[in-house]
C-alpha cells in the first residue's frame, strides 16, 4: 500500500555555531523564526574572520527566509556556502528556498550537496532521504534514513525511522514497514507521521483490530485530522461496530464539514 507523499515528514536543523538555531518543518510550512541578530568578535586571523562572516551571512539568509524575502536570503546564502562551518546549512537553506519556488530538481542538489558537505550528521541525511522518496527515488531513500538513524548525536531518530517506515512502504519493502514504524514508535509513543502511517499499513494488510488500536492512538494525539477520522469510520465499519463508525462519522462531519466521506454510508441519529 502506498502512502500519499506528504506524509513524509522533513525536520531541517540549521545549526551553527555562535548562531541561533533555525528549524524548519516541512518545506511548504510558514516558518516562524525570528533571529536574534548575533554578535561576533571580529578580531582574530584571517580565516576566523571569514568564518566570522559567514556565520553572518547564514543569520542574514535565514532572517530574510523567515521574512518571505526569498531572492535576499538565497544571495545571502550562496555567499554562505564558502565557510566551512557554515556550508552544509547553506545548502539546506537553499534547498528549502527552491523547494518553496516549485524547482523540485535545484532543491534536490541543494539537499545532496549537505549531506556531502557534513556526511555523518543525520538531519541533512534525512532531508536528503526525503526528497529521494518524494521523488521517485525510494529504495535509495532508505540508505539515508539508516544512515541517519546511525547518527548517535541526531535529535530526531524517530522521525527518521517514521520517514523511513512511510518510504518502505512506496518501495514495496514490507519487510521493514512494520519494523521502522514500531521503532520510531518505541523512541515518541506520539509520532504522528508513523502513527498515521501504521493505521493506514495495517488498514491494507485488513489487520483491522491492530489497527484500531493505532487509531485510537492516533486520534488521542494532537492534532486530529480528518484523514485519521477517516481511517477510524473505515476500521469500525470493517469490524462491524457501527456505532463507533457512526460517532466518528459525526465527529467528522462536525469537525471537518467539507472534507469528503471515506465511505458514503448512513449515519444513525445523535
Amino acid at each position: 500500500m502506498r502512502l500519499p507523499e506528504a506524509a513524509v515528514c522533513i525536520v531541517l536543523l540549521l545549526a551553527v555555531a555562535g548562531c541561533s538555531r533555525l528549524t524548519f518543518i516541512k518545506p511548504s510550512a510558514k516558518s516562524d523564526y525570528r533571529p536574534e541578530p548575533p554578535s561576533y568578535n571580529i578580531r582574530g586571523n584571517a580565516e576566523s574572520r571569514r568564518n566570522d562572516a559567514t556565520r553572518q551571512q547564514l543569520a542574514i539568509a535565514s532572517r530574510e527566509f523567515a521574512a518571505g524575502n526569498f531572492d535576499a536570503a538565497a544571495s545571502a546564502a550562496r555567499d554562505a556556502l564558502k565557510g566551512e562551518g557554515t556550508a552544509a546549512d547553506a545548502n539546506t537553506l537553499l534547498a528549502v528556498i527552491e523547494d518553496r519556488r516549485g524547482r523540485s530538481a535545484q532543491a534536490g542538489g541543494y539537499y545532496k550537496a549537505a549531506t556531502e558537505r557534513a556526511p555523518d550528521q543525520g538531519a541533512y541525511l534525512n532531508n536528503y532521504g526525503t526528497w529521494l522518496c518524494r521523488n521517485g527515488r525510494a529504495t535509495d531513500a532508505l540508505v539515508y534514513f539508516d544512515a541517519a538513524v546511525r547518527d548517535p548525536a541526531y535529535g530526531d531518530p524517530s522521525g527518521a525511522l517514521a520517514n523511513a517506515g512511510v518510504c518502505a512502504m512506496t518501495a514495496g519493502d514490507t519487510a521493514r514497514v512494520e519494523r521502522d514504524l514500531r521503532a520510531s514508535l518505541e523512541l515518541d509513543p506520539e509520532n504522528l507521521v508513523a502513527l498515521d502511517a501504521m493505521v493506514r499499513y495495517l488498514v491494507g494488510e485488513h489487520r483491522y483490530f491492530d489497527a484500531r488500536a493505532f487509531s485510537q492512538r492516533r486520534l488521542a494525539a494532537a492534532p486530529v485530522t480528518a484523514a485519521a477520522l477517516q481511517l477510524a469510520v473505515q476500521i469500525e465499519t470493517a469490524l462491524g461496530d457501527t456505532g463507533a463508525a457512526d460517532r466518528y462519522q459525526r465527529r467528522l462531519q462536525t469537525e471537518f464539514p467539507s472534507a469528503p466521506n471515506l465511505q458514503p454510508r448512513e449515519t444513525s441519529p445523535p
